[in-house]
């Protein structure tokens, strides 16, 4: 069973279910959530089912206090599915006919409980291409890669991709569903916690060929995007207690900046004529700092099939994220996403 949560997806919302009408695996269902949206989505997606007796489109009810909207129709949309399986999964994404395939014969060889997908990343604009990146890097760094995330006995170093998951409904049961994360903003996190506490297992796999996505198509929708996640979500990831979360925001600054910073020093250092032994000694270490950085870039490039030279655009993505991240601690836990404004736990 797919669910389908869709607020103000009018652009999106036909090429997606047509993507999911198209998949090869034989016994599914769809469940298209319109979430009140103010936009054509709930008509488009009912044009899109073209009388598809599969594809099922439900208004989600009034949303409740306490309640994120992404949850609340989520949670609506589960009421509405019979499989065995639950796919939970954006509009904004696209599937590859084999991608439900693929994703199932996977979670059946891990013996996941829960199981996400990391998809290709399109990039357009020129924000697009030197902010994600370091935010990727970010997430990378504290999670690492797939092997982490399956060994992890720590609820803290789990994390899911909610553009894409699979849940075993037993699972999704197990630990109260959407509801138990009704009021966090990084819901799909807060669901792999939930599992790895229930000692149960979470998964993720690479799909560059069989998920793509556009988060955010622009400047304007990357700092409200990120400036909605990446602290009021990022801090329920943190480790150390108290301690742990009073020193997360300068973590959340620092990394940015510690990206940025050879880049800043090297021509600073360059343009000094003075000798001394500390000068001496900073110049080849700040050279190495910057060459140490682009190559991580452009390996990340190369790995994300995206042109080498968009290594160079590293520093001015992570200054410009810095400034994200330090508008999202002012902010605190206010959130605020498609008109609605919530407070996170």
């Amino acid at each position: 069973s797919v669910v389908l949560p869709a607020r103000n997806e009018a652009a999106h919302i036909e090429a997606c279910v047509a993507a999911r009408r198209a998949t090869a695996w034989p016994d599914w269902e769809l469940v298209v959530v319109n979430d009140g949206s103010t936009d054509d989505t709930g008509a488009l997606a009912r044009r899109a089912a073209a009388d598809d007796a599969r594809v099922h489109v439900v208004d989600a009810p009034p949303l409740p206090d306490g309640w994120f909207g992404k949850q609340w129709a989520c949670h609506t949309g589960m009421q509405h599915t019979t499989g065995a399986l639950l796919l939970f999964t954006d509009a904004d994404t696209r599937h590859a006919p084999d991608l439900i395939t693929r994703l199932v014969h996977a979670r059946d060889a891990r013996q996941a409980d829960l199981i996400s997908v990391s998809g290709t990343q399109e990039m357009v604009t020129f924000w697009e291409r030197a902010i994600q990146p370091v935010v990727f890097a970010l997430i990378l760094t504290r999670f690492g890669g797939a092997r982490a995330i399956e060994a992890a006995r720590d609820p803290a170093d789990v994390v899911a991709n909610g553009q894409c998951f699979l849940i075993t409904r037993d699972a999704y049961d197990a630990i109260g569903g959407h509801a138990a994360v009704r009021d966090t903003v990084a819901e799909d996190l807060m669901l792999a916690q939930q599992i790895v506490r229930a000692r149960r297992r979470v998964s993720l796999v690479l799909g560059r060929d069989h998920l793509s996505t556009r988060m955010y198509d622009g400047f304007d929708a990357i700092v409200r995007g990120w400036r909605k996640n990446v602290y009021a979500g990022g801090r329920l990831a943190m480790k150390g207690g108290a301690l742990g979360r009073v020193l997360f925001p300068l973590a959340l600054v620092g990394f940015p900046l510690a990206i940025a910073l050879p880049f800043v020093v090297l021509p600073m250092l360059a343009l000094v004529a003075t000798s001394s032994p500390w000068l001496d000694a900073a110049r080849p270490a700040a050279a190495l700092a910057t060459i140490a950085m682009l190559l991580a870039f452009a390996g990340a490039a190369v790995f994300g099939r995206t042109p080498i030279w968009r290594a160079l655009l590293a520093p001015i993505g992570a200054l410009a994220f810095a400034g994200i991240c330090a508008q999202a601690i002012a902010r605190g836990r206010a959130v605020e996403w498609k008109g609605r404004a919530y407070t996170s736990a």
